[in-house]
């Protein structure tokens, strides 16, 4: 059958029920992949924050291979060297955790004894043994052996799972920390290239100019936030250790380096954040009041920090919206873990950025922007209250002048109407 040329046929759009099948097919694919697909995610995100450097240096005449090395030995410096700083107070957090632990589990115990569901099982005294070669006062009691904790045997058979699963996630970690790093290297090393040939391979000019825009624009706009985030965490932290110092907890800059990667997590960060303040503040003091002052005072940060730092120094731009970014954050967390968390945000923006080129996924950019902070009524809306208007403005009726009586107002009876 011909088709006339005048006519444009439509493509086959798949039913909404595949779409979301493909969406949760993808997510769990990502989950059992991980250990594949992770440090692929954290070394093309790099690549878009550090490729401007590189750029930079290739502008200067440096091969792209020799400033891919810089910009990453650049990199593995600072943090050896920040991390070389740290090392001191975090050891001895470290050597100091068995007495902790160990404190934490005789306080566990009196709150134990006091509560009669969780009590451990009482031991029964067993009668006394009388002899007839020894007196009655000389009689020594049986100690019967002690009863079976439950809770105790769990907690030690959970010990030595929790021992094992970690030295599994180290070498984990040391693997993919591995692979990354080498991964960001080719990519950072290769970025014109794979550019270059990716726009080569689109027929159509339009869509060459909207794939190299939209690559452009992700690097702006992860780069602006992550910079623009990167400063705020680096105040927030000065500021909490400047707090963590007029109190007197120990390792004051070791509490602010903390908050100042954990503000790289939206809302879950200052939480357990909040919670290793806590711990700490059991561990090193006795009084309530000392105990929640860490705390207290970081609690107080967070809140000048979130109201009135933050919107005013990202503007509204880089802002999106809270439910969307908590739902990424869990979403990530669940799929990659910890690092999973640190990556919510960044791809977040980079699915912003790609929304924003394409003409059938812009409906999102309404959901991931924050928007105006006033919104329409649904009166509004839906036009009841301008249709009542034009109902009962003079204006509204054909034929009438402003300021002239309707026909049938006057008098009270509704205008003949001719049937058609």
């Amino acid at each position: 059958m011909a088709v006339s040329s005048g006519l444009t046929t439509e493509r086959p759009r798949a039913p909404l029920a595949v779409k979301v099948i493909a969406v949760i097919a993808l997510i769990f694919l990502l989950e059992r992949a991980r250990e594949v697909v992770l440090p692929v995610a954290i070394a093309i995100i790099l690549t878009l924050l550090l490729a401007p450097l590189v750029r930079v240096l290739r502008n200067r005449g440096v091969n792209d291979a020799l400033g891919a090395a810089v910009v990453v030995f650049g990199l593995l410096f600072i943090l050896g060297l920040l991390g070389s700083r740290l090392i001191g107070p975090a050891s001895e957090w470290i050597a100091r955790a068995p007495t902790s632990v160990q404190q934490l589990i005789d306080s566990y115990e009196r709150l134990r004894k006091s509560i009669p569901f969780i009590a451990p099982p009482q031991v029964t005294p067993q009668p006394a043994v009388t002899t007839k070669r020894r007196p009655a006062a000389e009689v020594v009691p049986v100690q019967a052996p002690p009863a079976p904790d439950p809770i105790k045997d769990k907690i030690a058979i959970e010990g030595v799972a929790l021992t094992g699963s970690l030295i599994r996630q180290l070498g984990w970690v040391t693997v993919s920390t591995v692979a990354t790093i080498i991964l960001l290297f080719f990519l950072l090393a290769s970025e014109r290239w794979l550019m270059a040939r990716t726009v080569e391979a689109i027929p159509k000019r339009r869509v060459r100019v909207a794939v190299l825009g939209g690559f452009r624009a992700a690097q702006r706009d992860i780069a602006r936030y992550l910079g623009t985030q990167a400063m705020i965490n680096a105040g927030v932290g000065i500021a909490t250790t400047l707090a963590m110092l007029a109190i007197g907890l120990p390792s004051p800059i070791l509490w602010g380096v903390i908050i100042a990667v954990l503000g790289f997590i939206p809302y879950l960060g200052p939480l357990v954040f909040v919670a290793l303040l806590l711990l700490a503040g059991t561990i090193t003091y006795t009084t309530f009041g000392e105990i929640i002052a860490p705390a207290a005072a970081y609690a107080a940060i967070n809140v000048i920090e979130s109201n009135f730092i933050a919107p005013w120094i990202v503007g509204r731009r880089l802002e999106m919206s809270p439910l969307f970014v908590f739902l990424a954050v869990m979403v990530c967390a669940w799929i990659w873990g910890v690092a999973g968390a640190f990556l919510a945000v960044p791809l977040l923006v980079i699915i912003r950025s790609a929304a924003r080129r394409s003409k059938n996924l812009r409906l999102w950019c309404v959901y991931l922007d924050r928007g105006r902070p006033e919104l329409p009524t649904m009166r509004a809306l839906l036009g009841i209250g301008l249709r009542r208007r034009r109902r009962r403005s003079p204006e509204a009726l054909p034929g009438v002048q402003h300021g002239a009586v309707p026909p049938g107002r006057a008098t009270g009876r509704k205008p003949f109407l001719r049937r058609a």
